[in-house]
């Protein structure tokens, strides 16, 4: 099985999703269904039905979870070595070469990948582009509207 690769802060936010789903969200939804089993017929009790759904999705989601920590590839871009090379974890500053304008994105795990926090994820075309590059360099990433054009202006590790 193929590692997951994942920051220190994406590895704590599903540590504490999974300790939220087994020791609150599990308790709570068998209790509610033992209380939707004591209102009787089970066939056409749609509290009974809702709470089973829950169940099958949050026990999904635990597995799901424990899944990608046991194959997690925890990398933590504080203890390596500045460079100015784009690698996974490093904040990227981005210059349009066409137009000037700049952005900053992210490289991170897929699970923490967040378009609107400028988190992206590393198997992202803008990502691919960038990985292995260094600060200076120019990039192409391939758009569905066509070729964009950066330079990589800073390269953080933060």
């Amino acid at each position: 099985m193929n590692k997951v690769p994942m920051t220190v802060a994406g590895e704590k936010t599903l540590r504490a999703e999974l300790e939220q789903l087994k020791k609150v969200d599990r308790p709570r939804i068998i209790a509610a269904i033992a209380e939707a089993r004591e209102h009787g017929d089970l066939k056409e009790n749609a509290e009974y039905h809702a709470a089973r759904e829950q169940q099958s999705f949050a026990e999904g989601r635990i597995k799901e979870i424990e899944h990608k920590l046991s194959h997690a590839q925890v990398i933590d871009v504080m203890a390596i070595p500045h460079t100015g090379k784009v690698i996974f974890g490093t904040t990227v500053d981005l210059i349009n070469v066409d137009n000037d304008t700049k952005v900053t994105y992210r490289i991170v795990g897929e699970d923490e990948a967040d378009v609107k926090q400028n988190r992206i994820s590393v198997g992202s075309p803008i990502a691919r582009a960038l990985v292995g590059k260094s600060e200076g360099d120019e990039v192409v990433v391939k758009a569905p509207s066509g070729d964009i054009f950066y330079e990589i202006d800073r390269v953080h590790h933060l």
